[in-house]
């Protein structure tokens, strides 16, 4: 399968040509666009994140599309939100991608969504990760560009909980606080604290503050921005 992302950092594109019998697998509702030699079929990956309520995971299990080439054809993919795209080879090694940065993988990826390594992570700044490991590769998408940043042997890293998107299973992590409880409910919340060796992937941009940002202007019945976040409003 031959690859290439298209249009930058910000309305990335990510187009797959694929040689007949070929196939690669996608997150539901990825694909753009297809040719009519393409077939797709849905199925449900691993088991069930209890509580889970984001999307991508179809409310309580992670749905693929496989999609199989009959003949020579393409598959374009691309998130939701302006993003970037970063196709990542995996040579027999395992990957931790946060499940809103999950576009698409190659059919000898194995994605195993029943790994509860991230049940440390909750609230509004939850994070459930998604392993993927074999050998192919993974394409992953962020909210703004995608940063790499690599960790030698003992380096430690603090990231807002917010802007990862994935990092190698040799990273070693904990959820902690960024200051005080206080700053945590009212201000910075909780980071992820990284310790290497390895490579780990950041977003440039918090998908939470742009949902936040909105909801503070939406009209009131005064007609005034409610100022209120999202995750707070109680109607």
């Amino acid at each position: 399968m031959k690859h290439e992302v298209m249009y930058g950092q910000v309305y990335a594109l990510g187009v797959l040509t694929l040689d007949p019998g070929e196939k690669v697998q996608a997150e539901a509702g990825a694909m753009v666009s297809m040719s009519d030699t393409i077939t797709v079929e849905t199925g449900v990956k691993g088991g069930v994140f209890s509580g889970l309520k984001r999307k991508v995971l179809g409310g309580e299990s992670f749905f693929i599309e496989t999609f199989t080439a009959q003949g020579a054809g393409e598959v374009t993919v691309a998130p939701s939100l302006p993003d970037d795209i970063m196709p990542i080879e995996l040579q027999g090694q395992t990957l931790l991608v946060q499940s809103g940065s999950f576009l698409a993988a190659t059919p000898d990826v194995e994605i195993d969504t029943k790994w509860g390594g991230a049940k440390t992570f909750f609230s509004g700044e939850g994070l459930i990760m998604l392993r993927c490991s074999g050998v192919g590769t993974v394409f992953v998408a962020s909210y703004g560009a995608i940063h790499p940043i690599d960790l030698a042997d003992g380096e430690r890293y603090t990231v807002d909980t917010g802007h990862m998107v994935a990092f190698d299973e040799s990273v070693t992590y904990e959820v902690g606080r960024a200051g005080s409880w206080k700053t945590t409910l009212f201000g910075e919340g909780l980071v992820c604290k990284l310790t290497g060796p390895g490579r780990f992937y950041l977003q440039t941009r918090n998908p939470i503050g742009l949902v936040d940002w909105l909801a503070s202007r939406l009209p009131t019945r005064d007609g005034e921005g409610s100022g209120v976040s999202l995750f707070e409003r109680s109607d």
